[in-house]
């Protein structure tokens, strides 16, 4: 955990005026130490990099940095990988000392070199710090500031919550093919990238992000209440129609309270809290493993008999993706008495992988893969599954927008905006990050053992800050320091 480990004495021996911040977990590859980020090369200039996505054509960029670029690569994170492309199309500037043109023809170089999804943030020793989105904006990420006695700090962040809490405000998304520069002397902004179509992933809305965050102009709490709201029709259709009345609904902790909530109103059906959340248990969503998720969902969670004992209970969930926490939650319900339990998912079946850097690889693990509704209520225990229909998720979240013409929704429809994905892609990628080969490079770190195959692919929340003044004491010197021993 963050607070675990930056507290107030690490943060009280951090020095100088600008930091990158990076949140990990593995979607692929080790959860070795070597892969956590930021990333950092001390050739040229001293680059310190953070990136959240994935790069789905990392063979033939490693093949491009062994054979031209002459860059070793050390670990199998694809954002190693990505920094270096980085590095190189500075290096091909060869000056002494480089300017804000250089760096956004530099970023202009890697956007033409690489596709898949990406938002960077990085620094650059003595000069300042950079962020950058992929053309398609598949990844979110986004810049504020607050006013301080000797100017300005800068802020940049995958959400707006994190500008929120620490105090800055003018928030504002990086455009796709954006890059951003901010130094002392300023504030630098270009579009370095060729026009390509503004995809953001509508999975951020449906769970990862915080519903107090604003993304690419749209509130995540108001699409969610949309997606309540349009999910209520469509159960209200389904249950009509096979004759099934519903006495409660209960949402499970914690993503789908609020469309449970608005669900419930629209349907005019009492809502409960059933479910009791183990604070001190992580998301199992991101749990590396099959049997780590399951072991712990009832860690996690506890039900309450009085709000299920001989009732029909209708569970909203925002997703159903591996149906490992369903299943065992259904099973919760009705060891508790339940009489049947109906569960309505916000977001329609996933039946594809996630190439852009959300952990849902495999289309064997999808308990949507190769079935029907029926067969996966079946499968997870449940009575009866409904799920929202992809346009009406799409209109519950791009009513906030109307501006973003589509979204990603590659898990829904096998579409990839990006191309560069075919089959023989699709069984490479699973082949590599299925959760055996995952438990097999964990162990393998563990024993100190090394994983010969390069693996692209994390998933992060990553933040930077740069300071107008000086901090703990630091000096005017914009610098990168590289003492990091914390005792």
């Amino acid at each position: 955990m963050v607070r675990d480990v930056l507290d107030e004495k690490a943060i009280a021996k951090l020095i100088g005026g600008m930091g990158v911040g990076h949140v990990r977990y593995p979607t692929a590859g080790g959860s070795d130490h070597a892969e956590a980020q930021p990333f950092y090369v001390n050739s040229p200039y001293g680059i310190v990099f953070a990136h959240n996505g994935n790069l789905i054509d990392s063979p033939s960029l490693l093949q491009y940095m062994d054979a031209t670029a002459h860059r070793h690569i050390n670990t199998s994170s694809d954002s190693e990988l990505l920094l270096n492309l980085f590095a190189d199309n500075l290096q091909k500037t060869g000056k002494f000392r480089i300017n804000e043109d250089d760096i956004f023809t530099a970023i202009g170089g890697l956007m033409r070199q690489c596709t898949g999804a990406y938002a960077c943030v990085a620094m650059l020793a003595g000069f300042g710090i950079i962020a950058f989105r992929d053309p398609n904006g598949i990844r979110p990420v986004g810049m504020a500031s607050r006013k301080t006695n000797t100017g300005k700090d800068y802020l940049f962040a995958s959400e707006s919550i994190v500008a929120d809490a620490l105090g800055f405000s003018e928030w504002e998304d990086v455009k796709p093919g954006e890059a951003v520069i901010i130094t002392r002397s300023g504030v630098s902004r270009k579009r370095v990238a060729a026009h390509a179509a503004f995809t953001p992933d509508i999975f951020e809305y449906v769970y990862f992000a915080r519903p107090d965050s604003v993304l690419d102009g749209i509130s995540v709490y108001r699409s969610r209440m949309a997606m309540g709201d349009a999910l209520a029709v469509e159960v209200e259709r389904v249950l009509k129609e096979r004759g099934i009345t519903v006495d409660v609904v209960i949402p499970v902790p914690d993503t789908s309270r609020v469309a449970a909530l608005n669900l419930a109103q629209k349907l005019n059906l009492p809502y409960r809290e059933g479910f009791v959340k183990n604070r001190y248990v992580g998301r199992t969503f991101i749990m590396p493993g099959q049997q780590m998720r399951r072991k712990n969902v009832r860690r996690k969670l506890n039900a309450m008999a009085l709000e299920f004992s001989g009732k029909n209970v209708l569970l909203v969930d925002d997703s159903i993706v591996r149906g490992t926490t369903s299943e065992e939650i259904i099973q919760m319900a009705k060891d508790v008495g339940a009489k049947m339990v109906i569960v309505a998912s916000c977001a329609p079946p996933i039946r594809h992988s996630n190439v852009y850097g959300i952990d849902m690889p495999s289309r064997a693990e999808l308990v949507a893969y190769g079935r029907n509704t029926e067969e996966i209520a079946e499968a997870i225990g449940a009575d009866l599954v409904v799920f929202q229909t992809l346009p009406d998720l799409i209109a519950s979240v791009r009513q906030f927008n109307p501006s973003i013409s589509t979204f990603d929704c590659s898990v829904f429809t096998g579409e990839y905006v990006t191309g560069g994905v075919n089959e023989e892609y699709l069984h490479r990628l699973e082949s590599l990050r299925a959760d055996n080969v995952k438990n097999k490079v964990l162990v393998n770190s563990r024993e100190g053992q090394s994983e010969n195959s390069r693996v692209n692919g994390i998933h992060t929340r990553v933040n930077m800050v740069a300071s107008g003044g000086s901090v703990n004491g630091a000096d005017d010197t914009v610098g990168l320091h590289n003492t990091w021993n914390i005792s």
